[in-house]
């Protein structure tokens, strides 16, 4: 309950916090004017009110000017103390909220300054009013508690400060740091619907094309593309389906593994129904990798076969798989013309950020003797090792 009644009021306009004050302490000067006072002294007068009301009201300027306040209030209090009767104050409450508001807001410069001219200033009004050292050491003290509430709050509200500032970087980091996440998941995304609809329409395409042909001089031959044609459209979706499920917040929603290595024969089957003749050799030692390294060996070679079947017009397309100490590396090298205008598509593209994603390289360019065109991918294993 205080702690929620202080933040209002730390976050309350300045001006109607420094009112409220203002008038809290003109209510505790008043009451020595309003209170029935003792036999033999004399009445108080409205001169000596306005008096000590005019010691009261700069405190509504106090953030503003704190030195100016302080020094009008001492002032104000001297010429009551000196020309004047009325009743005395318990505690010089508007000189203590000033010295405070300079404890809070000045330089140390200015807070020196300040607590030179307070010592005389106390010195003397202690010497005009009873000069005993008690009186003295009490007035000091007040002073001293004053000041040092002053810096203490000074303390607190950098340390908040602080703490706000830090929580709002963390929260712009954060916010940050997820948008960056959500941008590569839709990258990672894109590339995935890249390979799987581009490897299975130019699958499908070239089987298409193919039919017409076969199915006037060899229809058998022209079934099997028919049926390559509905294998690869159901692939893909199958695929499509495992990778959208991925976005949805349903329970229910299909979870079934990435393809990997071990669906590479499927995929290399898919494309000698093409026509083209595939060969595909693995050397090393051959071990299981993470799933996600596996998964990128897959798309790595279904996007390079891809490349082949739309641009490369070759007849022969060599995939090797090779088993280093730390590291694997995949190369698909064909006997055609090259990538035509592939070498900037999105596929090698991608490929190239898949490579990097794993702290590996991709390279891409003439094939042997300048014959064909080789992608020769190199990923890193040695952190991603299964049991690591």
């Amino acid at each position: 309950m205080i702690r929620e009644l202080a933040e209002r009021v730390r976050r309350a306009n300045p001006w109607v916090v420094d009112l409220g004050l203002t008038l809290l302490v003109q209510s505790a000067v008043t009451m020595p004017f309003v209170l029935p006072r003792e036999a033999g002294l004399p009445p108080v007068t409205w001169g000596a009110y306005a008096m000590t009301t005019l010691g009261v009201v700069p405190l509504v300027w106090r953030r503003h000017r704190p030195v100016t306040v302080l020094v009008v209030i001492l002032l104000v209090g001297g010429v009551y103390k000196v020309a004047l009767d009325g009743p005395g104050q318990p505690l010089p409450y508007a000189g203590l909220i000033a010295f405070y508001t300079v404890a809070l807001l000045c330089t140390a410069r200015v807070r020196a300054a300040v607590g030179v001219l307070s010592v005389v200033t106390v010195v003397g009004s202690v010497g005009l009013n009873t000069g005993s050292a008690r009186e003295l050491f009490f007035t000091m003290f007040c002073a001293a508690a004053a000041y040092a509430l002053g810096r203490l709050q000074y303390t607190r509200q950098a340390y908040t400060a602080a703490v706000e500032d830090r929580a709002a970087q963390l929260e712009r980091a954060n916010r940050i740091e997820a948008e960056q996440a959500a941008a590569r998941e839709r990258a990672r995304i894109a590339r995935e619907m890249h390979d799987i609809l581009s490897h299975a329409v130019s699958i499908m395409i070239v089987q298409a094309e193919a039919g017409p042909v076969a199915v006037r001089r060899a229809p058998a031959r022209a079934e099997a593309a028919f049926e390559a044609i509905a294998e690869t459209g159901r692939d893909a979706m199958a695929q499509l389906r495992t990778m959208l499920g991925v976005l949805r917040t349903e329970e229910t929603a299909p979870r079934a593994p990435q393809p990997g290595i071990g669906a590479l024969p499927a995929l290399l089957d898919r494309v000698r129904a093409s026509g083209l003749r595939v060969s595909y050799e693995r050397t090393g030692e051959v071990r299981e990798l993470p799933a996600a390294l596996e998964a990128t060996v897959h798309r790595v070679v279904q996007e390079a076969l891809t490349n082949v079947v739309k641009h490369a017009g070759a007849s022969l397309v060599e995939v090797g798989l090779d088993y280093g100490p730390r590291s694997v590396t995949v190369t698909v090298t064909d006997d055609g013309r090259g990538p035509g205008g592939a070498s900037g598509g999105h596929g090698l593209i991608g490929i190239r950020e898949r490579a990097a994603a794993h702290g590996g390289t991709a390279e891409a360019g003439p094939g042997p003797g300048g014959v064909g065109y080789s992608v020769r991918v190199a990923l890193v294993t040695s952190a991603l090792e299964v049991g690591n």
